[in-house]
C-alpha cells in the first residue's frame, strides 16, 4: 500500500472504510480554503480517494435512471422552458402536451431531438424495459460467452438479469 500525506490507500471494502474515506475527502476540502493544486499531494489524496468512493458506490448503490417525463421535466426547468419553447422537438404544441402528461410515447425522433437540444443521457429517455426477458435457455447461451458475461459483471447488469 502507497501512503499518501498520512494515509493508507487501499481498496474500500467495507462500510467502515467508505465512511473513512469520505470523512478525509471533507477533511481535505475543509482544510483547504483555496482551490487544492492537482499536482500537490493534498490534490494527489483527494483523487485518489474519490475514485475510491466512486468504485465503491457503484458496485454497492445502483441508482436507477429516471422517468423520461421526469427527466424532460426536470430539464425544462432547469432551463426555465415551457411547453410551447420545446415544442418544435416533439412536432408541435399539442403533441408535447400529450407526452409531457403520459397520453402519448416518445417517439425514436423526439428522443433524439431531445438528447440533442436540452443534453439529457439517452440512458435517461430510454427506460429499461424489466418486463423484456430472454428465456432462460437463450439467457444462459449468451452468457457461456465470456466476453458478454465479463461486460455484465463489470457494468453490474449482471445482476439485473
Amino acid at each position: 500500500m502507497q501512503k499518501i500525506l498520512d494515509m493508507k490507500i487501499k481498496v474500500l471494502r467495507t462500510e467502515k472504510e467508505y465512511n473513512q474515506a469520505c470523512d478525509k475527502i471533507y477533511r481535505l476540502i475543509q482544510d483547504n480554503p483555496d482551490a487544492i493544486k492537482p499536482d500537490s499531494p493534498e490534490g494527489e489524496q483527494l483523487e485518489i480517494l474519490s475514485l475510491l468512493v466512486e468504485k465503491y458506490e457503484q458496485e454497492r448503490f445502483h441508482i436507477a435512471p429516471p422517468d423520461p417525463i421526469e427527466a424532460i421535466k426536470f430539464r425544462m426547468d432547469q432551463m426555465n422552458l415551457k411547453q410551447v419553447d420545446v415544442a418544435p422537438l416533439f412536432g408541435g404544441e399539442t403533441r408535447v402536451s400529450e407526452v409531457l402528461n403520459g397520453k402519448r410515447a416518445l417517439t425514436l425522433k423526439m428522443i433524439s431531438l431531445v438528447h440533442q437540444y436540452l443534453g439529457i443521457p439517452l440512458e435517461s429517455l430510454i427506460p429499461g424495459n424489466k418486463r423484456i426477458k430472454l428465456e432462460p435457455q437463450r439467457k444462459e447461451q449468451l452468457l457461456s460467452i465470456s466476453s458478454i458475461r465479463d461486460y455484465l459483471k463489470g457494468s453490474g447488469k449482471i445482476a439485473l438479469l
